[in-house]
């Protein structure tokens, strides 16, 4: 095994800060120049028309916005804060705030209006662009930001004549504004470099209050160079952009798709992902595990898992399993697996894949660890899904797959130019110019995440195979200790219950110091509610539902193959099924909807004790 990436890393690093461009305007500037008619955006209109914008109208729509920016008298770094779900105006706002020189301030839109207070005080943001009138009463609730925040822009609204101003008409005043000032974003430009502010992200921290990471721009051009040595991506390829922009992974898409030239459908809502793949027919598309693992689910307990299609359907896929060892290989199958395998695409895999566009060459699966046996499932059907890994703290894209040496379980080889290193209680560090200036108005935080000698520490552990290879094992504080000495990283146990009961939506492990592994699952409503009326009761609620022995005896046998891909202590030997979600609002998770752990087990304490009490005594877990 390795502990660190090989030799000549910090030489490729100088290579690299050489050829990055200095900001992200100037690299916006410069595809322009490179391709002005080549085609940038598509996007939705309110009647589900798509249209298009090519990179001399991204331009001048950027321009507009910077230099309105400019006239309302925003300084170089001043903040401009985004509150909206993922479209195309969030990413005309953020390069236009690069284009004044201005730093972008993100906020996921499904945030409380106490948090979003908070992060307009925290990142003293001068003007927001919200989407809605729901979004701007979130700011307007509190008086004492009136005077802080003299200004919001509505991309879906109007103005009210005082402190709210509609997108268009904001647009038409940096139109006038820069024909009375024509150089007015030049000069910005001009005084732009690499080291200054770019992009505050706020992550959204499963303890305590969210902290700003604070980016350079230097991040976001040394990670979109880094990237493009992969030759992951090209410019003859369409991408479809969903992920929440105000997430570090869906803001580096921006910073690929300058350096890149790639072109890209945007529409964040969640519910027209499989409509849109099928209309937009992208070439790839960046996900979390929680799509890849829904879009396996439905296959797997949808009306085509029963009768005589479940049974085509499943004969179809063990075939397929059998053909994954020749395909990863690049091997020629045995003529009778190969003619068995072309029946089975025929049927069934090629009818999945067409119905997630047709053209995907890959997907890219990041922000949370994927199941290797949910990867190896998209493989079989001819989806390949490679696996990536990094940390808003780190512009988000440390190691990356490549879908020509797929490794199932791995994150990927470090990108070019990244320091990685594994320390000897197993955390993986990270060095290069991709790591955070530091928490904004948090010294002791800053100090320590990134030690003296500028090694940020992630809190992850992993380790490097001897092809360099990062696998990730879990969150340091989150690993279970059993009271028999043996460590258990609960996302592999998560994982493996993802893979394995599809009618669920979360599981969290629980078991420290306890003698075996228990946990709490939470079902996933609508395969609950289509289970339900299945089985003649559909006039009962999700509570209801949740907790029929009926669904109870399914899930027994679900979990019991969930533990096949465990280690004998690692296995779940008690659950309870919640008879709630574990929501945004109920504090349970995340903005970016990643669990509150240490939250939602002291919130379920009474439940988590009733997995263990009577039990252990009878329960061999060795």
């Amino acid at each position: 095994m390795l502990t660190e990436t090989p030799e000549g890393t910090k030489e490729l690093q100088g290579e690299i800060a050489g050829r990055s461009i200095e900001s992200l305007g100037a690299m916006l500037l410069e595809r322009i120049r490179l391709a002005p008619d080549a085609l940038a955006f598509r996007y939705p209109d309110s009647d589900e028309v798509w249209h298009d914008l090519n990179w001399t109208e991204i331009g001048e729509l950027t321009t507009a916005f910077g230099a309105a920016l400019i006239g309302r008298g925003l300084n170089q770094e001043d903040r401009v804060a985004i509150i909206s779900t993922t479209r195309l105006e969030w990413v005309l706002a953020d390069l236009g705030n690069a284009m004044a020189a201005c730093a972008t301030s993100t906020i996921y839109p499904n945030t409380m209006a106490e948090d979003v207070a908070y992060i307009l005080r925290d990142s003293d943001s001068r003007i927001v662009v919200a989407e809605d009138a729901d979004q701007v009463a979130k700011i307007t609730c509190h008086d004492d930001l009136v005077d802080a925040i003299p200004l919001i822009v509505v991309v879906n609204g109007v103005s009210d004549g005082e402190r709210v101003i509609a997108w268009d008409e904001f647009l038409d005043e940096g139109r006038a504004y820069l024909a009375a000032n024509p150089t007015c974003v030049d000069d910005r430009q001009a005084i732009t470099t690499r080291d200054n502010l770019a992009t505050l992200i706020y992550t959204s921290g499963t303890t305590g209050r969210p902290k700003g990471v604070r980016l350079k721009h230097s991040a976001w051009s040394y990670l979109a160079e880094s990237v493009g040595l992969i030759d992951l991506v090209n410019e003859d390829m369409l991408a479809y952009l969903w992920l929440p922009l105000s997430h570090s992974f869906g803001k580096s898409m921006i910073a690929f798709q300058l350096r890149l030239g790639f072109k890209t459908a945007i529409d964040g809502r969640i519910d027209r992902i499989t409509d849109n793949l099928g209309l937009i027919k992208p070439d790839f598309m960046c996900g979390v595990p929680r799509i890849f693992e829904k879009v396996r689910s439905a296959v797997l307990t949808g009306d085509t898992s029963r009768g005589v299609k479940g049974k085509i359907a499943h004969w179809a896929f063990a075939t397929a399993y059998k053909a994954v060892p020749y395909r990863l290989a690049n091997q020629e199958m045995p003529a009778v697996l190969k003619a068995r395998f072309n029946v089975a695409d025929k049927l069934v895999l090629s009818k999945l894949r067409e119905k997630l566009g047709g053209r995907i060459q890959f997907m890219i699966s990041g922000a949370a660890k994927l199941s290797p046996q949910v990867q190896k499932w998209f493989y079989a059907a001819g989806l390949i899904v490679v696996e990536g890994y990094g940390l808003t703290e780190t512009a988000t894209v440390n190691a990356v797959n490549h879908y020509r040496e797929l490794v199932f379980g791995a994150v990927g080889r470090p990108i070019p130019g990244l320091e990685c290193r594994i320390a000897d209680d197993s955390e993986v560090l990270f060095r290069a110019p991709v790591v955070m200036e530091g928490y904004h108005k948090n010294p002791e935080a800053t100090a320590a995440a990134i030690d003296a000698d500028g090694w940020f520490h992630t809190g992850d552990t992993g380790y490097l195979d001897d092809r360099g290879f990062l696998f990730i094992t879990d969150r340091k504080k989150d690993l279970i200790k059993t009271s028999g000495g043996k460590y258990v990283a609960p996302t592999k146990v998560e994982a493996a219950l993802m893979a394995n009961v599809p009618y669920i939506s979360q599981a969290i492990a629980v078991g420290d110091g306890h003698k075996y592994v228990g946990a709490l699952l939470v079902m996933e409503p609508e395969s609950l509610m289509r289970w339900g009326k299945n089985r003649g009761h559909a006039g009962l609620t999700y509570a209801e539902l949740s907790q029929l022995p009926e669904i109870r005896r399914s899930i027994d046998r679900f979990v019991a193959k969930a533990n096949t891909h465990l280690d004998r202590w690692e296995t779940v030997k008690q659950y309870a099924i919640l008879d709630h979600e574990l929501t945004l609002e109920s504090g349970a998770v995340t903005e970016s909807q990643k669990i509150r752990r240490a939250r939602v087990i002291a919130s379920h304490q009474e439940i988590v004790d009733s997995l263990f009490a009577g039990f252990e005594e009878t329960i061999d877990a060795s």
